[in-house]
C-alpha cells in the first residue's frame, strides 16, 4: 500500500476507534442494567480496554506514516518499532481473542457475557463495533503493511505479563465487590477458573503465532522496510 494511502487508512482507523471508545463513555451510569455494577467503570471489560489499545495503536501508526511522509526517517524508525511491538504482541492477538471468544460464548449463552438487558443501553451497531469489526481491522492491517515481530520469547513474555495484569484486575474487582466482571466466571470453581484463565492465555498465544504466520506468509522474512 502506498504511504499516502496507508496514512489515510491509519488516520481513519484511529478516528473510528476513538469515536467508538468515546461512545462507550457517553452511556450514563443510571442507564446501566443492574447486572452491570459500577466498580471499575468500563475499564473492567476487556472489550473496552481493547478499544483503547486499538486507538493507541492506530494513533502510533498514523504518526509513523506522517514522519515517513515528511522524511523524518530517524524519528520514524523508533516509532515504527513501537508500532510493530504493539501490533504483534497486543493489538492483533487481543482483537482476535475478543471477537472469537465473545461470539462463541454469545452463541452458546449470551447471558454469560452480554446479558440481554444491555441491548436497551448499547445499540446493535456499537456492539458490532466493539466485538465484530475489530477482527477485520486487525486482518486488514496485516495485509496493509509488514510488521517486525520481536523474538518469540520476548513477545510471549510481554503477552503473558499483560494477561497477568488483566487477570489480577479481574480478581481484585471480585475481592472488593464480591461480583465477577463476567457472569461466566461464577460457574467455575477456583481450580476451574484457573484452568479457564490458562486456556484463554493458550488461545491468545495461538493467535499471536497465527498473526506472525500470516505476516511471514504475506511479506516474507526480509520485507520490513516500512
Amino acid at each position: 500500500m502506498e504511504i499516502s494511502t496507508l496514512t489515510m487508512y491509519h488516520c481513519l482507523a484511529f478516528v473510528w476507534y476513538f469515536f467508538v471508545a468515546y461512545s462507550i463513555t457517553l452511556i450514563r451510569t443510571e442507564e446501566r442494567p443492574s447486572e452491570v455494577f459500577l466498580y471499575g467503570g468500563q475499564w473492567k471489560y476487556l472489550t473496552v480496554l481493547n478499544l483503547v489499545l486499538q486507538a493507541v495503536f492506530y494513533g502510533v501508526s498514523f504518526l509513523a506514516d506522517v514522519l515517513r511522509l515528511i522524511k523524518k526517517l530517524g524519528c520514524a524508525k523508533s516509532v515504527i518499532s513501537s508500532r510493530d511491538l504493539l501490533f504483534s504482541v497486543l493489538a492483533f492477538p487481543l482483537s482476535t481473542f475478543v471477537c472469537i471468544s465473545f461470539w462463541t460464548l454469545y452463541t452458546y449463552n449470551r447471558e454469560l457475557v452480554y446479558p440481554k438487558s444491555i441491548d436497551a443501553v448499547i445499540p446493535l451497531w456499537l456492539n458490532h463495533a466493539m466485538h465484530t469489526a475489530v477482527l477485520p481491522f486487525a486482518l486488514l492491517e496485516i495485509f496493509a503493511t509488514p510488521h517486525r515481530y520481536p523474538a518469540k520469547k520476548k513477545g510471549l513474555i510481554l503477552l503473558g505479563f499483560v494477561a497477568f495484569l488483566y487477570i489480577s484486575w479481574v480478581l481484585w474487582i471480585y475481592f472488593v465487590t464480591g461480583e465477577w466482571v463476567y457472569p461466566l466466571f461464577a460457574l467455575f470453581s477456583p481450580a476451574g477458573l484457573a484452568a479457564f484463565f490458562t486456556g484463554s492465555l493458550a488461545v491468545m498465544v495461538s493467535f499471536y503465532n497465527f498473526g506472525e504466520f500470516l505476516n511471514r506468509m504475506i511479506w516474507g522474512q526480509s520485507k520490513f522496510c516500512s
